[in-house]
């Protein structure tokens, strides 16, 4: 099933995989909870690291059945993506992924990271206000336009987010294939990404997105190394949700599923039912996640 997490900013467990570059070499979902574009302007100012829930005991709460969730995928490659969700989640995550994230996480000065996610998230919000205008959120693009030429003057190149301060409030970033998702573009194949991930056909077409500036004017090691920062704050942000995905009876398709509704979310398409039951296992799984 389809469903539009409305209101839920999260990003997917799947993303773990999206900073391995960085040292040589896998990534993953959301408004009660405190949103992952807040996240990107609040660092947890807990003395409590990454890697141990100390407020819940390390604990997450999953059903005694779990729910089965359902979605229409289109994944004509699953043999050869088992293989590669395999070298991702029982290898590369483990023993460099889930390591490096946390000792980045952990031992980064929390006033140096929160600068370096402002910047990166910065560079995000001029392609987000485009995509938004086509999909016809106007509220929302303006928003976007708004934040971007405060926070690039008078935060000092983003890396100080006075946007927020001043009471425009972070959106979640949207990208072209998003836009064109929201106007009927189905999702495509899924594909499980050796030593990066899943993805999506549909998402290529988020190539558009490097076209605007400033992300036009950031040659390959700059993305490289945005991608890959970002991706090591995602990854550290599952880690309360591990439990929940090891004790999920096939996690290959938890994954597969919660990440194609993550894209239809994004690109806000509706669904006629929702499963109230199954709505609240996701966003319980996708809590504290992009």
């Amino acid at each position: 099933m389809q469903s539009a997490l409305t209101g839920k900013k999260v990003t997917l467990f799947a993303v773990f995989v999206s900073c391995v570059f960085l040292v040589g070499c896998s990534s993953a979902p959301d408004e009660d909870a405190l949103p992952i574009e807040s996240q990107e302007t609040a660092i947890n100012q807990s003395n409590t690291p990454y890697g141990s829930v100390e407020d819940t005991g390390g604990e997450v709460t999953v059903p005694e059945q779990p729910i089965q969730v359902g979605t229409d995928v289109y994944d004509p490659f699953e043999s050869f993506n088992r293989a590669m969700w395999a070298v991702n989640y029982d290898y590369l995550d483990p023993y460099l992924v889930r390591p490096v994230s946390l000792a980045y996480v952990n031992y980064t000065p929390d006033p140096v990271r929160l600068g370096i996610r402002n910047f990166l998230a910065n560079l995000d919000e001029p392609f987000s206000a485009v995509n938004n205008a086509v999909m016809g959120n106007g509220a929302t693009a303006l928003d976007h336009f708004n934040r971007f030429w405060i926070n690039s003057t008078v935060g000092l190149l983003g890396f100080i987010d006075i946007a927020s301060a001043a009471g425009i409030e972070k959106r979640e970033k949207k990208e072209f294939g998003d836009a064109i998702g929201h106007y009927g573009v189905a999702t495509g194949p899924y594909i499980m990404i050796p030593a990066y991930g899943p993805i999506v056909l549909r998402e290529g077409a988020d190539l558009v997105d490097g076209l605007y500036p400033p992300i036009s004017f950031l040659n390959f090691w700059a993305k490289f190394g945005k991608w890959a920062l970002e991706g090591m704050e995602k990854r550290a942000l599952v880690v309360p949700q591990e439990a929940t995905l090891e004790q999920s009876p096939d996690p290959y398709s938890l994954t597969r599923d919660v990440y194609i509704q993550r894209q239809n979310y994004k690109a806000e398409i509706d669904t006629e039912q929702v499963n109230e039951a199954e709505e609240a296992y996701i966003d319980d799984y996708l809590e504290g996640f992009e």
